[in-house]
Order: C-alpha cells, then sequence, then structure tokens
C-alpha cells in the first residue's frame, strides 16, 4: 500500500474521492474502490487504514486512537480473497 498523505492537512477530514484512496491506498481495482467509496469514508480515514496494514496499529493505540468502523470495513475490503490465495 502506499503511504502518501495529503499536502494539505485541512482537507483530511473530507470526503475522500476515487483518487484519493488509489494515491493514497495504492493501485488497487476499480471494483474494490467503488466498494470503499460507498463507505463514504474521509481522507483520515484512508490514511488510518494504511498505518494500520503497515502493522503501525499499536502507534495509534498508545495515542489513545482506534481504527474508526469504516477503517475496519476498508480494511476487510482490501483483505477479501486473501486467504483463499493462499
Amino acid at each position: 500500500m502506499a503511504a502518501a498523505v495529503t499536502s494539505n492537512p485541512g482537507q483530511r477530514g473530507a470526503q475522500a474521492t476515487a483518487e484519493d484512496v488509489k494515491r493514497i491506498i495504492g493501485d488497487i481495482e476499480d471494483p474494490k474502490v467503488l466498494e470503499i467509496l460507498n463507505l463514504e469514508p474521509t481522507i483520515v480515514e484512508l490514511e488510518e487504514v494504511v498505518v494500520g496494514a503497515a502493522g503501525d496499529v499499536d502507534i495509534l493505540g498508545k495515542e489513545g486512537h482506534q481504527l474508526t468502523a469504516v477503517a475496519y470495513q476498508i480494511v476487510e475490503i482490501l483483505t477479501a480473497g486473501e486467504e483463499e490465495r493462499r
């Protein structure tokens, strides 16, 4: 997954676009992008997914912040089918 962060912190709470999803999470298939967009995530939630996928969930926990329900749903979308491929 990509680790890009928005350049304008004022926009981080804004609802994410398809371009945001691909820029922040990385190059994923269009059907998964649409599934993610149907959750109406914010840019912050996309960034949380990247932190969590990098194994840095402990960092979020130490700061007293847990992944949002939307972020967890995004992780489920991104990891769907991984067990089948193993």
